[in-house]
């Protein structure tokens, strides 16, 4: 299955259907995330308007702490992308 087919049948999926699969999505990019990361990694900080770089202090089992310009921060797995 291409992602072609997938976006069209999406089209078709009612408010609840597309709301249980925005929450699965989140939890496979977490899953995803976990398993690529590892302490000491330069990343990006994905934001609405603008990314940010980083490096990896810690992993916790959903968010990991990065220090970014020197400040180290509580940022989601979601949010995060391995350079």
């Amino acid at each position: 299955m291409d992602l072609t087919t997938i976006k069209t049948n999406m089209k078709v999926l009612t408010l609840a259907e597309l709301n249980s699969l925005t929450s699965y999505i989140e939890s496979l990019k977490v899953t995803s995330a976990h398993e690529e990361l590892v302490v000491g990694m330069n990343i990006w900080v994905i934001q609405k308007t603008k990314r940010t770089s980083g490096v990896i202090k810690k992993i916790n089992k959903t968010r990991c702490l990065v220090d970014m310009s020197g400040t180290t921060y509580n940022v989601p797995m979601s949010m995060i992308e391995p350079l």
